[in-house]
């Protein structure tokens, strides 16, 4: 007897193979013979199993899935004793490390609500996040190190719709989201493939530029924005397809609008204001406020949601400091569609960011040669976190400043100047 699992009606088949046919060849670019170790939330089996089959189709040695539940997550803060929350499954993320020390691809599948525990504890959720980004570490080392092909897409589960679109029936708030996802990720296209192919070359052109100029530092202006972020020694920007240490070209995230490289953990300085909402690990923190003193955030303050901020600055020395700065037009497709998806993976990707923690070697002219010693040495951060929140609108200025102190025009209103 078998067990039929069909997406909604509301989402469409064929662009729903269509993401799958993406993340598998332009997300991952997987090779014959290679595994490929999953994570997606059980409502997305639709998409999972529209993903085995596109990843054997190519070759694939073994897929081998994980699985997350909304229930059985709430449980936790529901019914577990209070030191559960210091825990975390270490010897999971050890093994997922061997794999990815064995060129296991990575593929993560986000559809989650992403609102799911603003209701509990923020001790306990802020507790349970350190104690998973700690055990994480060895796995997030590969990842962050860029050893092997990874990507994030993301499937419309039904009670991320009903965040995204309130007030609206299930079958209608998730076939929205479906074809906002569709939209962003270029799946809804007679050819994604190429659609990527050109979208990337795009991409490739503003890193191109950004690489020649060898900017010092970048200084980003606007409503309750003075920001100097200073660039590590010898960064490189990088956007859209690379090339990963096992040779393999993907592309991390679908969708993707950013170019981005990493900043100098000890030169940023200024002020800054958050301009969308972040959705972190269930809460929701609006209207962040910090302040940099040589790389370090003195002073954070927020609206809603300031609790569990200052706790994920709690988290180790590197979580005040930056590990990313990202340029996004504010004409992205995904500003354009005026949604807040309350995820990140896609948040992002309306407007300019910076990420607080771990940075991307890779970032680096020969990235994949240097020890983690040299990535600091020349300005890298290091953590057990990496969050990204958004700081770009329409009315944020950057010039890039020279080694010579000279300003050129990054964007203006915005927009790539």
């Amino acid at each position: 007897m078998t067990t039929e699992t069909k997406a909604p009606s509301s989402i469409d088949p064929v662009k729903l193979d269509k993401l799958a046919e993406v993340a598998v060849k332009v997300g991952l670019g997987l090779q014959p013979g290679q595994n490929l170790f999953l994570t997606a939330p059980v409502t997305a089996l639709p998409l999972v199993r529209r993903i085995a089959e596109h990843a054997y189709e190519a070759g694939a040695g073994l897929v081998t899935p994980f699985f997350s539940d909304e229930a059985m997550t709430l449980a936790r803060y529901r019914f577990a004793a209070d030191e559960s929350f210091d825990k975390a499954p270490g010897w999971l993320y050890e093994g997922i490390a061997k794999a990815f020390g064995e060129n296991t691809a990575r593929l993560a599948i986000v559809g989650d609500n992403p609102m799911l525990l603003s209701g509990e504890d923020p001790g306990k959720v802020a507790r349970a996040n350190k104690a998973n980004s700690i055990a994480y570490q060895p796995a997030l080392e590969k990842i962050a190190g860029f050893d092997i092909n990874w990507n994030i897409v993301a499937f419309p589960g039904a009670s991320w719709a009903a965040q995204v679109f309130p007030g609206e029936d299930e079958a209608t708030a998730v076939g929205r989201l479906a074809d906002a996802i569709f939209a962003a990720s270029r799946v809804d296209t007679d050819d994604p493939v190429a659609a990527w192919a050109a979208h990337n070359a795009a991409l490739n052109t503003r890193t191109r530029w950004l690489n020649e100029r060898r900017f010092s530092a970048l200084h980003f202006k606007g409503p309750g924005t003075d920001l100097t972020i200073g660039l590590a020694d010898d960064h490189e920007w990088q956007g859209g397809a690379s090339k990963a240490k096992n040779g393999i070209i993907c592309n991390p995230n679908i969708p993707t609008e950013e170019v981005f490289t990493t900043p100098h953990a000890r030169r940023v300085d200024g002020y800054v204001r958050s301009t969308k909402p972040l959705s972190h690990q269930g809460t929701l923190i609006d209207n962040i406020a910090v302040k940099f003193e040589g790389g370090r955030i003195v002073e954070a303050t927020a609206s809603r949601g300031a609790e569990v901020l200052n706790k994920v600055l709690d988290t180790d020395e590197g979580a005040r400091r930056l590990g990313e700065v990202a340029l996004v037009p504010h004409s992205s497709p995904i500003s354009k569609s005026g949604i807040l998806f309350y995820n990140t993976l896609f948040d992002e990707n309306a407007s300019c960011h910076i990420a607080l923690g771990q940075c991307y070697s890779k970032c680096f002219i020969d990235g994949a040669k240097l020890t983690p010693e040299e990535v600091a040495a020349k300005g890298g951060n290091k953590s057990f976190i990496h969050i990204d929140w958004m700081i770009g609108s329409d009315e944020i200025d950057i010039d890039g400043i020279g080694a010579d102190g000279s300003r050129t025009p990054v964007f203006r209103k915005g927009e790539w100047a």
